[in-house]
């Protein structure tokens, strides 16, 4: 059974974008606090750009285990620790066998159906979201809520993410409600490139904790 950490940072090259981050400044400041995992994200760039931006985060955050979103193919390629897939995205026992042996496989889940669907795969960590309302995805899917956390956790030892709309104040009781680590994204960035996100990963990392 793999181990997840109780915070999961969520590298989006959309949202650093939006607020003129460089993906080097962020992933730094997220190794700096002591993260150990992290995932990137990008819906958009061509399969070489993705590549470039994850030895770019290699470079910045040097022994961050790394995965990547959507794509086992450039997870292998780029030689990523794991990859996270959704429910429009290759099936997670494919995504393991294209990432390869050893490597991290994760799955997004939005209903109880979905959740029973994975929980036999060779997933090695179940998403489940959003719990709150959230303004990352453009079309997001209908809050979930911390009574179907509580529902899928009776189903499974593997590790269960909770993902959307997770703050500091919130994250003890989605982790009390039977998350073993709450995956964050816009919330952990800040206002823009003058401004550093190290007091954001600090407060999320100490209610986390314990």
């Amino acid at each position: 059974m793999v181990q997840i950490p109780r915070l999961y940072p969520i590298l989006d090259a959309g949202v650093l974008a939006a607020r003129q981050i460089s993906i080097e400044q962020f992933a730094g400041e997220l190794a700096s606090a002591g993260v150990s995992l992290l995932q990137y994200r990008d819906k958009v760039a061509a399969p070489q750009t993705v590549l470039a931006n994850l030895q770019r985060i290699r470079s910045a955050a040097p022994g961050v285990s790394l995965l990547l979103n959507d794509r086992p193919d450039l997870a292998r390629i780029g030689q990523c620790d794991g990859v996270h897939v959704g429910q429009t995205d290759l099936h997670p026992d494919d995504a393991r066998r294209i990432a390869g042996a050893g490597k991290l496989i994760g799955v997004s889940t939005h209903t109880l159906g979905q959740f029973e669907a994975v929980v036999a795969t060779e997933a090695d960590y179940l998403a489940i979201g959003p719990i709150y309302a959230t303004s990352t995805k453009q079309n997001p899917d209908p809050v979930t809520g911390l009574e179907l956390l509580r529902q899928v956790r009776k189903l499974t030892r593997k590790p269960i993410v909770a993902i959307g709309g997770v703050t500091p104040e919130r994250a003890p009781e989605v982790l009390d409600a039977g998350a073993d680590s709450v995956a964050v994204i816009s919330a952990l960035v800040p206002s823009g490139p003058t401004v550093s996100a190290l007091p954001l990963i600090e407060a999320f990392l100490r209610a986390v904790v314990g």
